[in-house]
């Protein structure tokens, strides 16, 4: 018999019912001892006899009660009260994702974010053991706020503590050889088989459930639940470009692999389904038409955004390389002296002794932009001027003179018949390098 407003259960007072379903019935009722509302199913008196639905009942409970997680509904506690079971959990404000759908196929925006929120919730919920096995739409409750809720672990298979040898033991409650447990229409292969399900069964459901969310249409739906399990077992949905043609591939990539029919070749972890979900969400997915043309238009802005900022990066990167590469400016002077000729054997200086060495070693320093040189590390910058030596067949001392020369190339200008000249003050100093270069 329903409860009526103002039945007091324990703590807890009835205000209004919201729904009913095979496992009971939902109430709003309020917390007289912390002052807040909450949600109340109660086993109605008329199953409590029954071993399984208590069983069942009280199993929800635990599952719920053993995960924390703002995509999972969470369960505050568990009773009876003068022989009724009922269990508390927070008061959500929303309509459950069958509702939803009834107003036809979710924006595939809304709906790739609906669905990483529930992968991410699986994802917790396997992590601690616990597989649903009976994901549809009437267990996912959207709030007002877009937050999507996984409810109803009813049929959810716990996992112990591993024993001292390292091995999990389940609990398995009817799940029997050859007992089907789920909702037709959102069981994978191995649950119609009767076979044990684990967590990827419920990657195949969200699979069907994500198709459902972006076509409107049930994945498999068919006349009746003997055809309706044969084509789980035996056939592959349209694809929903068939259905919805403005489908992104990368979608339909990740429902077709949900939907393998071997488990081996699902997604192997709710964790990586997320991963694959989000990351279309980053790419530059472009639908063509429909209701779902606003996201190819907000990626488009992305890109273009993207673009004009490594345009910019790179325009700054080349202003920077260049103002690096570019000859230190050479400030004007008036008492100029030209320290090369045309003729080879033009010498620096009045002593034959080195006759030709100074202006082979001004051109080879100049030839070789040495004012890049001069601002290596002094190991760095013998191995270069040795490669340029090498390659030129200069003799020892030029080298000496040109490796000596590099402080002094930001003094001196090239002029564009290639000759060298300098201040006369930096001659001075060159001479006078040279010839210790020299004679040393």
């Amino acid at each position: 018999m329903p409860l009526t407003p103002g039945t007091i259960l324990g703590q807890y007072e009835i205000r209004s019912p919201l729904g009913a379903g095979g496992m009971g019935e939902v109430y709003r009722a309020h917390d007289t001892r912390l002052d807040r509302e909450v949600a109340i199913k109660v086993l109605p008196e008329s199953l409590t006899a029954d071993p399984d639905r208590l069983r069942r009942f009280e199993q929800e409970a635990r599952a719920a009660a053993a995960l924390n997680h703002p995509n999972i509904l969470a369960v505050y506690q568990m009773a009876t009260h003068e022989g009724v079971s009922y269990m508390v959990s927070e008061l959500l404000d929303g309509e459950t994702l069958r509702e939803r759908l009834r107003r036809g196929p979710i924006p595939l925006r809304k709906a790739i974010d609906y669905a990483v929120q529930i992968a991410h919730g699986l994802a917790a919920a396997h992590d601690k053991g616990i597989v649903h096995r009976d994901l549809k739409p009437e267990n996912l409750f959207v709030t007002k706020d877009g937050r999507v809720k996984i409810l109803d672990f009813g049929l959810a298979k716990l996992a112990q503590p591993r024993d001292a040898s390292g091995a999990e033991a389940t609990i398995a409650y009817g799940t029997e050889s050859g007992m089907v447990m789920g909702t037709v229409g959102y069981m994978s292969p191995e649950q119609v088989r009767g076979k044990t399900a684990d967590h990827r069964s419920d990657i195949f459901a969200f699979g069907t459930i994500l198709y459902e969310m972006v076509t409107g249409k049930q994945t498999f739906r068919k006349p009746t639940s003997a055809e309706t399990m044969t084509a789980i077992l035996n056939e592959d949905p349209p694809s929903i470009s068939q259905v919805t043609a403005a489908t992104p591939p990368g979608l339909q990539r990740v429902v077709h692999r949900c939907l393998e029919k071997n488990p081996e070749q699902r997604f192997q972890s709710a964790s990586d389904m997320a991963f694959a979900l989000e990351a279309l969400s980053d790419t530059g997915m472009t639908p063509s038409t429909g209701s779902h043309a606003h996201l190819g238009e907000t990626a488009s802005r992305r890109g273009i955004a993207i673009a004009g900022a490594i345009l910019a990066v790179l325009l700054g990167a080349g202003a920077l390389a260049y103002s690096w590469i570019r000859p230190a400016a050479v400030p004007k002077v008036s008492n100029y002296v030209q320290l090369t000729h045309s003729r080879p054997t033009e010498v620096l200086g009045g002593n034959g002794r080195f006759e030709a060495l100074p202006v082979r070693a001004i051109r080879w320093t100049f030839q070789h932009r040495v004012h890049r040189i001069r601002q290596l590390p002094r190991y760095g910058r013998d191995v270069h001027l040795r490669r340029r030596s090498h390659k030129n067949a200069t003799s020892s001392v030029e080298f000496q003179l040109a490796s000596a020369l590099v402080p002094f190339a930001g003094g001196i200008r090239t002029s564009r018949d290639g000759t060298a000249g300098c201040s006369q003050q930096l001659f001075n100093r060159i001479l006078t390098l040279s010839r210790t270069t020299v004679a040393g």
